[in-house]
């Protein structure tokens, strides 16, 4: 199975490459990209630059055009996927429908990648984007289980990529949706979550409170570290109890079931992190290298260097295992 690894900077993209990827994901510093955060990203001349590094070391660049574009502004999106192409990109991660259409049409060349952005978890939807669009690999959402993705892989001729560690960032269910409305800024248009010149942080009494816009997101308890306010991550009040309802502020990891995401069929094992620096990409890519290659018996105790770096020093199995509340 590929390892496919973030990169959010020029820097952090040569240390995935570096450090064992076989393929490296990077966008455009604009609004194409879903992560679209102050001081990250690529400009064109960076990624040639990029695409050519990476190339000359048998590593894959895949290129993320993966927001939904604006009514009447379609043009910057076009652009930028003939930019990648020319540039040399073995992939385009595409998430919208009108975009998938026009690199089909215009770019037949290019290989296209269908974004976990498009929620695309069934067989039907599958097929669809294959018959409709050539599409080549889908980024499966972090909501199915491994026994789901094994029934999807049986009935659909393109390739799964599903995600493995990092954020466990459902981007589905309308959170995004819910984000835009407390900042007004769309994580699945401008490419910007929580951004930071919305967020605030006030002492009440011994508790420190976290707000993005105008809502109260969470409050930490005096031994509590204090998390950064995204709204999928917030703690809410719920009938009697006081919870994470969306998720919990750890980080997904999966790399304990490498055997079966192999049986049911996946190509490709994602990373996330792109606003991460590069010491958490080195850091992390070897040491996802090293698992990969290691016999069963030895992956924990690799995988366990990397505690220290998850969400909370904390990690979950997530939507793998299904246990809603």
């Amino acid at each position: 199975m590929e390892l496919i690894c973030p990169a959010g900077t020029p820097s952090s993209f040569r240390e995935a490459v570096e450090a064992g990827a076989d393929a490296v994901y990077c966008g455009f510093r604009d609004e194409t990209n879903a992560r679209n955060f102050p001081g990250l990203n690529f400009d064109l001349s960076e990624l040639r630059e990029a695409i050519g590094y990476a190339r000359a070391r048998n590593v894959k660049t895949f290129v993320a055009l993966n927001t939904f574009m604006t009514a009447g502004k379609e043009d910057l999106w076009y652009r930028r996927a003939h930019e990648a192409t020319d540039a040399g990109a073995d992939a385009l991660i595409v998430a919208d429908f009108g975009l998938m259409a026009h690199v089909a049409e215009r770019l037949p060349q290019q290989r296209l990648h269908i974004s976990v952005q498009a929620s695309a978890s069934n067989p039907d939807a599958l097929i669809y984007l294959v018959e409709s669009f050539n599409a080549q690999r889908v980024v499966l959402p972090r909501t199915l289980t491994i026994s789901d993705i094994a029934r999807i892989s049986r009935r659909v001729g393109c390739e799964l990529e599903v995600f493995v560690f990092g954020g466990l960032c459902v981007m589905a269910e309308g959170r995004c949706s819910l984000s835009s409305y407390a900042t007004g800024k769309s994580p699945n248009m401008n490419g910007v979550c929580s951004p930071a010149s919305h967020v605030r942080y006030r002492q009440a009494g011994s508790d420190m409170m976290s707000e993005l816009g105008s809502f109260t997101i969470n409050r930490f308890s005096a031994n509590e570290p204090t998390g950064y306010p995204t709204l999928c991550k917030g703690r809410f009040e719920i009938e009697e109890s006081k919870t994470y309802a969306f998720e919990d502020p750890v980080s997904l990891d999966v790399m304990d079931q490498l055997d079966e995401l192999r049986a049911a069929g996946v190509k490709a094992l994602k990373v996330e992190g792109r606003q991460r620096g590069k010491a958490y990409i080195s850091e992390v890519v070897s040491t996802l290298r090293a698992t990969l290659n290691a016999a069963p018996p030895e992956r924990a105790a690799l995988m366990s260097r990397l505690k220290a770096l998850s969400e909370g020093q904390q990690t979950t199995h997530g939507a793998y295992e299904k246990r809603w509340r």
